[in-house]
């Protein structure tokens, strides 16, 4: 690909760009409390919402010491997509600054996007109730292709999707799956520390680490100095 390729930047959705927790753990407990499971705090579930639906609800059970077959796992994440499909925008925004950003990158001439291990109907229909899916080149979610986070393959289609180059192309997400996806791509990666992940942020090692959208554009510009 030739080295005028514009450049792209790949961010994750959840806890990176928007605060999707304010819905998606509401979600979660209206769901096994139907099955008549106690609900579980932001701070028990919180950290895993970047690897997929499936994977909080079988955390909440294992969190409360309760079996769950697949049959059952299927049928509640069904119940789970059907409520927060309705539910999706009452409580999430944007981080502080998101917008901004976003915006001086577009006008930058770089390309944006999403990879995300939300499914991409919801990721989609997110985004645009945010009012920034106009932004985006490229939203990939977690079941646009065979493979997902932290599989890089799901990076790079993304990438692709978008019309990128990956050796012109930077990731932004909150967890080890974001880094450990840009890792395996060979593409660097910039997390922020205000989002889901299990332990502090600088601990998986990620090549910068923000605190705040206001400090991204510089911390991007560094990375590109070094493209050829």
């Amino acid at each position: 690909m030739p080295s005028n390729t514009r450049p792209t930047l790949v961010l994750d959705l959840d806890g990176t760009l928007a605060d999707t927790n304010r819905d998606l753990v509401p979600v979660l407990n209206r769901v096994i409390g139907a099955e008549g499971l106690q609900p579980v705090a932001f701070a028990d579930i919180g950290h895993i919402v970047g690897l997929g639906a499936k994977k909080m609800i079988e955390r909440a059970y294992e969190f409360r010491g309760v079996p769950l077959g697949n049959a059952k796992l299927d049928q509640l994440f069904d119940a789970f997509l059907s409520d927060y499909e309705q539910n999706m925008a009452v409580n999430t925004v944007l981080y502080d600054g998101v917008e901004g950003a976003l915006e001086r990158f577009a006008n930058a001439g770089w390309q944006l996007a999403i990879c995300t291990n939300k499914q991409e109907a919801m990721a989609r229909k997110l985004v645009a109730e945010l009012g920034v899916a106009d932004y985006f080149a490229a939203i990939a979610g977690g079941n646009t292709f065979p493979v997902r986070k932290p599989d890089p393959r799901h990076l790079t289609g993304t990438v692709e999707q978008a019309g990128g180059n990956p050796a012109r192309t930077v990731m932004v997400g909150d967890s080890i799956t974001d880094i450990s996806a840009a890792r395996a791509a060979s593409i660097p990666v910039v997390a922020v520390d205000f989002g889901y992940s299990d332990k502090p942020i600088r601990e998986y090692s990620p090549d910068h680490v923000i605190s705040h959208y206001d400090e991204l554009w510089e911390t991007v510009a560094r990375i590109a100095a070094n493209w050829v």
